[in-house]
């Protein structure tokens, strides 16, 4: 049965914050000797097989999702948690790291089979290897291990408000501030939390394209071919049998076109489609860098995204983006597969077209789009 686990690595206390070239090195050392287990020998002999993996580094250290097949829920648990272990001590750059946390993530009916796995009591030996290897005690202790401290979180929380003196386009207005309403409960340190959480989930967001590029250029398939992608399994799915490699450069120069102009001072709007898209991936970044700080509970953060893309996109709408094939209806189905290659690989990544633009602001329009052109195929 396969299990998803959930671990995280991090360096000795005290180490600075890693830097982009920092943080790219560690998720490529990592992920070089993950690729390199073919498969773990537990206890007794049980075989336990790698399935796939997932590896996300930050300022604070790298987590790792990895999908593993074993025997029963405890022995994938231990597994992992001992080969990442001697990995780290066995990777020169990584030997001062540490494990902190490392636990199977299941649903309620995995879990049942799993202990349904554990429980059987014809195989004397499966039995007795679980009630070595992990007990409850344990793995209440190592699931505390895995909670962020006051340290941390304060840490975090200190990140994002530096973050947002990157952001150029956006005033707190735009994140539901108003400093002229008494009672309006977004207070501009809330603003300049989310704003440091979109940039930081912007960053986050082009360092992990790299990772998706690299895979499909490997594979010499779309993305429709693989189980795990960083970012582009959270594009449109009705068109992933089309987010090639080629693809993946396009847009990861879109979010870097966008992450420059998010730093001037005024916005006029997405560009295109794929910066439309790139936007809300951002958005959905920017939780993930808030819930990490512990601020999900805290901050009313629908609200304050409704009221940021009220600002980013204006009168555009964006909804149909983003439909399932079932939402989409038999119209998506009956698309010609010419027709929809051609929308994904060179409509989404054209400027938009307004009749009110003067010849000049064309031209830098036809500029940035042509620029991607050119730097993909270069």
């Amino acid at each position: 049965m396969e299990y998803q686990l959930t671990a995280e690595v991090v360096p000795p206390v005290g180490t600075p914050a890693l830097d982009a070239l920092q943080r790219h090195g560690v998720a490529a050392l990592l992920d070089e000797h993950l690729d390199l287990l073919a498969e773990i020998e537990g206890p007794d002999g049980v075989e336990i097989e790698p399935v796939d993996h997932r590896v996300s580094v930050q300022d604070g250290g790298a987590s790792i999702t990895w999908v593993l097949d074993a025997p029963a829920l405890a022995f994938a648990e231990d597994a992992a948690r001992q080969v990442l272990g001697e990995l780290l001590e066995r990777t020169e750059l990584l030997t001062d790291w540490a494990v902190r946390r490392c636990e199977v993530t299941a649903s309620d009916e995995d879990l049942a089979a799993a202990l349904a796995g554990v429980d059987v009591g014809d195989d004397d030996t499966a039995q007795g290897d679980v009630e070595i290897e992990i007990d409850l005690d344990e793995l209440d202790e190592l699931t505390l291990l895995g909670e962020p401290s006051d340290d941390d979180v304060a840490t975090k929380r200190d990140h994002l408000s530096e973050a947002a003196e990157a952001l150029g386009a956006f005033g707190p207005d735009a994140f539901g501030h108003d400093s002229d309403d008494p009672d309006n409960e977004i207070s501009e340190d809330d603003a300049a939390l989310v704003a440091g959480a979109l940039i930081a989930g912007l960053e986050l967001l082009t360092e992990e394209l790299f990772v998706d590029i690299q895979t499909l250029e490997d594979a010499g398939t779309p993305a429709s071919e693989h189980e795990v992608l960083w970012v582009l399994h959270d594009l449109p799915t009705r068109y992933a049998g089309h987010y090639t490699a080629l693809f993946a450069k396009k847009f990861l120069i879109t979010t870097a076109v966008l992450g420059y102009r998010l730093a001037l001072p005024d916005w006029d709007g997405p560009l295109n489609t794929a910066e439309v898209l790139a936007i809300r991936l951002a958005e959905g970044a920017a939780r993930n860098q808030l819930d990490a700080a512990g601020l999900t509970d805290e901050l009313p953060l629908d609200a304050m995204f409704e009221t940021f893309e009220e600002y980013a996109f204006g009168d555009l709408d964006v909804t149909d983006l983003f439909e399932t094939e079932a939402e989409a209806g038999p119209e998506a189905e009956a698309d010609d597969e010419d027709d929809v290659d051609e929308l994904v690989l060179v409509d989404w990544f054209e400027p938009f077209a307004d009749e009110d633009d003067d010849d000049e602001s064309e031209e830098d329009e036809f500029d940035v789009a042509d620029a991607v052109d050119q730097t993909v195929q270069a």
